[in-house]
């Protein structure tokens, strides 16, 4: 038998942010680590669905700690008033940060802020915060970040000239991008701690092909032949091949808290492709291991949301 969320250890005591966490990877994520005893804040866009689901969470484990907290990651000022919240909420700090929301391949839109709205929300937006968040972060062994990328990292190219998707934008490339983005983050992140000597961990995982609302969604927004086109393939792949957001949450879990798993692992499931299975360490795409592109990453989101991490480089 492969690891389930029944093997994560007790929570108590813990408390966890969790992004994107009214629906699908980060629902189940949320209401795994609530079983699991942890405090958990789930960080949505919208509050009304937020609260819903909650409570949904309360209805399944009766004794968990689960609140709300409004954040939109394609906004900089939300992303630091939810970071300023989170710091008045939790004096005492939080032990895991999940970073799981994301937009899927919409229309060329840009966010609050100018950015192309994957790039900005994705990885931006996840970079901000993260960065925001760090005084809140334990330094304490077993505090984690965890930053969600997908397979479709491996299709994915940083093009330094178009990071906006300003030149024949491609909702696909746009998608990857933000993904390998994702990736190449959280290895940087973990290189610069390990050079601070901080027993904070990043680590990165993906949830293989899972049925959630974002692919769902994605192709939808705005209309258009493109997303006519795209939304009976996404439900055909859905009922062939895709696992259910419970377990596509599991290498999520795994990456968060299994307590022997190496910092800066990658975590994924096991099963051909990576698609569906049981939560393993998987291989980084090699384009997200090149410590140049990383850097130079690092430094452009350094300057596009202006929030600085004070780590050595």
């Amino acid at each position: 038998m492969g690891w389930s969320e029944a093997d994560i250890p007790d929570s108590g005591g813990r408390t966890a942010v969790v992004t994107g966490a009214n629906v699908g990877l980060g629902f189940e994520v949320s209401r795994a680590l609530a079983g699991a005893g942890a405090t958990v804040l789930m960080a949505c866009r919208d509050m009304g669905k937020a609260r819903v689901a909650a409570e949904g969470i309360r209805e399944e484990v009766p004794d968990a700690r689960v609140d709300t907290e409004v954040l939109d990651l394609a906004s900089l000022d939300s992303v630091r008033e939810f970071a300023s919240a989170t710091a008045a909420r939790f004096s005492d700090g939080i032990d895991l940060l999940i970073n799981n929301a994301g937009v899927m391949m919409p229309p060329r839109r840009e966010t609050a802020d100018g950015f192309e709205l994957q790039f900005g929300t994705n990885h931006l937006g996840h970079f901000a915060l993260t960065g925001l968040l760090m005084p809140q972060i334990k330094e304490l062994p077993g505090s984690r970040v965890v930053t969600v990328s997908s397979t479709m990292a491996r299709v994915g190219r940083i093009d330094f000239d178009d990071l906006q998707g300003e030149s024949g934008y491609s909702r696909t490339g746009a998608y990857g991008l933000s993904k390998l983005a994702n990736l190449s983050f959280a290895i940087e992140f973990q290189r610069r701690l390990a050079l601070a000597g901080s027993p904070i961990e990043s680590m990165a995982a993906h949830p293989g092909y899972s049925a959630t609302n974002l692919q769902k969604a994605g192709p939808r927004i705005g209309g258009g032949v493109g997303s006519a086109l795209a939304a009976p393939f996404m439900a055909l792949g859905h009922r062939l091949l895709a696992q259910d957001a419970a377990a596509g949450a599991a290498p999520i879990l795994f990456a968060a808290t299994n307590p022997e798993l190496p910092a800066g692992s990658y975590v994924g499931p096991d099963g051909p492709g990576e698609m569906r299975g049981s939560p393993t360490v998987v291989h980084p795409v090699e384009s997200a291991t090149d410590r140049e592109v990383a850097e130079r990453l690092w430094s452009e989101s350094e300057r596009l949301t202006g929030v600085s991490y004070g780590l050595p480089a």
